[in-house]
């Protein structure tokens, strides 16, 4: 029942938010000492006073690779999943930077991209000094906008998968977002303000040389030079780390700057080699296109012109076995006339063709025929054992012998 979600949670990027955290790692956060001990029976309010005790930041350590306290408490965040307004509060804390930090990377994992952005990017003027607990054990020096950035800018943190936010120009081409302003603009602005006015001073002290030394008085120079050396030697001690700091700072604000330029520039240049790439396919294909068109045309034509030739030699052929059929009609009809004549003139005597003579042809080819058929039985080959196989054979069915 401790490690369970609280039932009031809303679903975070359409999953359990405890689910944020990998198997592995959340397993590991249930069995410390650490979440047995301190994390039980939280809320939101005693967690403040928790959050308020971190002297570090980190994921896990060690051999066996335990959890920090500060990943305890994450765990703690997205198991009770407190309101917005509180998460806000930390983000908004200067007292206790730990707690800034904790909501910072809440905020990260929970938040939608442009309250991310809208939170978590003026924590970049914050540079003070962070204890962040290596994988080794050991504990390296950090700042918050390095932190700030680190969640801003990389896939990973804490030994934990950030989910994917959008590129801020992207944001701001939706106009989701206003354009961001960087804090050294108020500095470049200082200093064009300053190169005027020494311009314009300039100008001035050629007409106004005589009065400016009149109203000034050697006494009063002494009172106002001794003031000024005796503040800048007790505010040196205290202002020289400041403002290394904020120097060191600054530089990082400027590389950040170049930075997010180089990725704006490089992912318009790929966006352009990607709009290159298609326009090309889309031209490669549509020549391909159109040359498999003319290839079918060609066939399609080829094919065609077979086809006619076939269709006129069908039509020739047909033709010519007319032509055929009609002169071997003709020759027929002019046969049977001829013949029907030769009839006419040979049958002009019955009397004379119906004698004798007339049974005699009309008995001479069956006689021919009877002598044809014994040829072929065999049975009148000379010799008379053949013979009489063949007259066997015959009555059998089968061929005769030669």
């Amino acid at each position: 029942m401790a490690n369970r979600t609280d039932p009031a949670a809303k679903s975070i990027r359409g999953t359990n938010p405890q689910n944020l955290v990998e198997k592995i790692l959340r397993s590991k956060i249930y069995q410390n000492t650490y979440w047995k001990e301190q994390c039980f029976g939280l809320t939101a309010e005693t967690l403040v006073d928790k959050a308020m005790e971190l002297d570090h930041l980190g994921g896990t350590f060690g051999g066996n690779r335990k959890p920090t306290p500060f990943m305890c408490l994450v765990m703690k965040m997205l198991q009770i999943q407190p309101e917005k307004e509180i998460v806000i509060e930390f983000i908004k804390n200067d007292d206790y930077k730990y707690v800034r930090i904790l909501g910072a990377f809440y905020l990260r994992l929970t938040g939608t991209d442009v309250d991310v952005y809208r939170y978590l990017e003026p924590l970049y003027n914050d540079y003070r000094k962070l204890r962040q607990k290596l994988p080794d054990g050991q504990f390296s020096l950090t700042h918050v906008d390095e932190v700030i950035d680190e969640l801003l800018t990389r896939d990973y943190s804490c030994d934990i998968a950030l989910p994917r936010i959008k590129k801020r120009w992207t944001l701001e081409s939706l106009a989701s977002l206003e354009p961001r302003q960087s804090v050294l603009e108020d500095d470049f602005e200082e200093e064009e303000e300053k190169e005027e006015n020494d311009q314009l001073d300039g100008f001035e002290d050629g007409a106004h040389e005589k009065d400016y030394y009149r109203g000034r008085s050697p006494a009063r120079e002494r009172d106002r030079d001794r003031r000024r050396d005796r503040d800048r030697y007790r505010d040196r001690d205290y202002d020289r780390d400041y403002d290394r700091e904020r120097g060191r700072g600054r530089e990082r604000e400027r590389d950040r700057d170049r930075e997010r330029e180089r990725d704006r520039d490089r992912d318009r240049d790929r966006d352009r080699d990607r709009d290159r790439d298609r326009d090309r396919d889309r031209d490669r294909y549509r020549l391909r296109d159109e040359k498999d068109y003319g290839r079918d045309r060609e066939r399609e034509r080829e094919w065609e012109g077979r086809e006619r030739e076939r269709r006129d030699r069908d039509r020739g052929r047909r033709r010519s076995h007319s032509r055929s059929r009609s002169r071997s009609r003709d020759r027929k009809d002019h046969e049977g006339g001829e013949h029907r004549k030769r009839h006419a003139r040979s049958s002009a005597s019955p009397k004379r063709r119906d004698g004798p003579d007339d049974s005699i042809t009309r008995e001479e080819p069956k006689k021919k025929k009877e002598r044809k058929e014994k040829k072929d039985d065999g049975t009148d080959h000379p010799d008379p054992e053949i013979a009489a196989a063949n007259k066997l054979r015959a009555s059998l069915g089968l061929k005769p012998l030669k």
